[in-house]
């Protein structure tokens, strides 16, 4: 019975649960986005789509935001070598496409060809960061350096358009941007669990939440600015 109960308990409960709420902060974000963008936003007339340009590609970093949280959960559940590298792989993932979008959002990418132009040495430098990790050698250096390389690219990017445009939710991207690096520094700054709980690790989980509500908030307001401004330009026509 004792060994069926330490089985069950998770080996760093706080950051398993942590975890566990940075996957509901993303779902219920991408539902109210969903939920916006499909029945509350005007759509197309001939074709039935969203005006916003970056719908599906927000519906995939859902998709890939949420995978990373299940597998964070289940590696700080449970500390095996295959929950490790689905929870460093999912990570690097999601990393890589936030990149990816990133750009395109913020350099008004539409056109397929033009975004796969954007989209292929990102992707395929991922694939083969992904492809090393999990069957070469899992380097933590080497994995760190990678992840805040293309962190850091992202709050520099959104912050200098934040500074530059005039969109009308450039004060949350500021919050998210800024407090983004801040919450970074508690990866790269690694100290010792306090009372073999709260970790430098458990509190960067811990800061995401807010920073992901509130992430998700712009996201929506961003989907509002642009359907605006498109229709508003239909019109004038």
């Amino acid at each position: 019975m004792a060994l069926q109960t330490c089985f069950c308990l998770p080996e760093e409960p706080l950051s398993a649960a942590l975890s566990a709420l940075n996957l509901l902060m993303h779902f219920t974000g991408w539902l109210s986005f969903f939920l916006l963008v499909k029945y509350r936003l005007p759509l197309r007339p001939q074709t039935k789509k969203t005006y916003y340009e970056y719908t599906g590609l927000w519906h995939i970093y859902a998709i890939l935001s949420m995978n990373a949280w299940i597998w964070s959960s289940v590696f700080h559940t449970r500390d095996i070598d295959l929950t490790e590298k689905l929870d460093y792989s999912s990570a690097v993932a999601v990393l890589g496409y936030s990149l990816i979008l990133t750009l395109l959002r913020i350099f008004n990418v539409k056109e397929g060809a033009t975004r796969v132009m954007f989209a292929a040495p990102i992707l395929a430098f991922v694939t083969t960061h992904i492809l090393y990790l999990n069957f070469y050698e899992l380097d933590y250096g080497w994995n760190m350096k990678v992840c805040v390389a293309m962190g850091v690219v992202q709050i520099v990017a959104w912050a200098i358009w934040a500074g530059v445009t005039h969109h009308p939710s450039r004060l949350k991207l500021w919050v998210v941007v800024f407090g983004g690096a801040l919450a970074m520094l508690l990866e790269v700054f690694d100290f010792p669990p306090y009372k073999g709980y709260a970790d430098a690790h458990s509190l960067w989980h811990a800061s995401t939440v807010p920073l992901t509500y509130l992430w998700w908030s712009f996201i929506k307001d961003d989907a509002q600015f642009r359907t605006s401004t498109l229709t508003l330009v239909k019109k004038a026509r």
